[in-house]
């Protein structure tokens, strides 16, 4: 772990110092305040360069709205989860350690994940990357801090959904063998709680090519998938004080599906597709 501190420390004044370094914002979009926290969200149209971390609970669905967000703003979306399966496909001594702890639904430790994450750092930096949209990193308050040492980070998105929606979706997550393409089956439908609006999510179906090759994760079961959340929950909200003290965190709670939550999540970040697809384009 210390030789990981290290390792980020001197990377900070050298080429990390590129990649980390905060924005100059030619523009700030006008902030606006959501019922939980008041935050302000600098975006740079043109180069669109942005340095969030999207935290949530396991199932929630904070991959799939940081990569949109990812494409939309033109920056690299990187996903500590995705950084792990892929080492799990490669056939070295860490591909087994790793098996057994996510089989076994425990959290990988500090030490792996931000080896794993520096040499993503590492490999973006030589492409040329500027910006990023973390997903699942930090995990912890001491790699918040960590986090803090290198870079500014501008806005944290917490995204948010009761345990019954998240055990749901969880359990009815798919993944084509072949194409590795991920699908959901569950058609959810949960009375909100504390007064809170009913919660439905259409299930994403696969094509008819992909049918017959789904397959389920190892550690989407109910037992483990509940133990996750409790893991994630115990260690959170630690991480949560940390950036709310700052000023930095956003609680969404989601309203339902894409189709319902895509348009409000923009509307709270102040940002309009049709404008940045514009500018893209131009």
């Amino acid at each position: 772990m210390a030789a990981m501190i290290r390792l980020f420390r001197s990377s900070s004044s050298s080429s990390y110092s590129r990649y980390f370094s905060t924005a100059a914002v030619s523009e700030t979009v006008k902030s606006q305040s959501y019922p939980r926290n008041p935050v302000t969200t600098n975006v740079e149209p043109k180069g669109k360069t942005v340095q969030w971390v999207f935290l949530g609970c396991p199932g929630v669905g904070k991959g799939t709205y940081a990569s949109r967000l990812s494409t939309l703003l033109g920056v690299p979306h990187i996903a500590t989860g995705d950084l792990v399966r892929d080492e799990l496909k490669s056939s070295g001594s860490l591909s087994k350690q790793l098996a057994e702890i996510v089989n076994q639904g425990k959290l990988v430790s500090d030490e792996i994940i931000l080896n794993l994450l520096s040499k993503r750092l590492e490999n973006g930096e030589a492409k040329g990357e500027a910006g990023f949209i973390l997903d699942g990193f930090p995990r912890t308050v001491r790699q918040a801090e960590i986090l803090t040492e290198v870079t500014d980070i501008d806005l944290v998105v917490n995204l948010k959904l009761p345990e019954s929606v998240l055990v749901e979706k969880c359990l009815g997550r798919r993944i084509c063998s072949e194409c590795g393409k991920n699908f959901n089956v569950a058609s959810i439908d949960v009375a909100g709680e504390n007064g809170a609006p009913r919660i439905t999510m259409a299930p994403l179906n696969p094509p008819t090519q992909c049918i017959s090759k789904l397959i389920t994760r190892a550690d989407d079961t109910e037992d483990i998938v509940k133990e996750r959340l409790r893991i994630y929950w115990d260690k959170s909200q630690p991480v949560e004080d940390f950036y709310r003290s700052q000023g930095k965190l956003l609680e969404f709670d989601l309203p339902g599906g894409i189709p319902e939550s895509w348009p409000k999540l923009l509307e709270v970040l102040n940002l309009d597709e049709q404008e940045h697809k514009l500018s893209a384009a131009a």
